[in-house]
């Protein structure tokens, strides 16, 4: 994943999306119960990731560790 990060909340469906990049044509699949990946269509690249049900799974929003199932390496986005 790589560009710029979005982060966005839906507290009313207990949604959260981090995203990365420019939008695109994506396919959705679920990678563990509740956990989704949007890959782009035609680079296979994994654009976003959503997790249903994110309050329950962070338990404290203090310290939240979640195992998502895709890596992300920082050091290689640009900083602006």
């Amino acid at each position: 994943m790589k560009g710029l990060m979005r982060v966005y909340y839906d507290e009313e469906g207990d949604f959260l999306e981090i995203s990365v990049g420019k939008p695109s044509k994506c396919y959705a699949s679920e990678v563990k119960p509740g956990v989704f990946l949007r890959i782009d269509e035609k680079s296979e690249e994994v654009k976003s990731v959503g997790i249903l049900g994110f309050k329950k799974r962070s338990k404290d929003l203090q310290d939240i560790k979640l195992d998502i199932p895709v890596e992300v390496n920082f050091s290689t986005l640009a900083s602006s």
